[in-house]
């Protein structure tokens, strides 16, 4: 019985490491596209000004 316990104990926390990890994805997938922009927009205003860096 004492095995039993502990598997569905194991279960439960596997379940719930799953479940923030799904959360914490979702929310990088709302995250990404205002990165993605906001890398775009720094590099072509970086290419379009008129000096340059070694």
């Amino acid at each position: 019985m004492k095995k039993l316990i502990w598997i569905i104990a194991g279960i439960a926390v596997l379940f719930f490491i799953v479940g923030a990890a799904v959360k914490a994805v979702a929310f990088l997938l709302w995250v990404a596209p205002f990165l993605l922009l906001a890398a775009l927009l720094v590099f072509f205003l970086n290419r379009s000004g008129g000096k340059r860096i070694p």
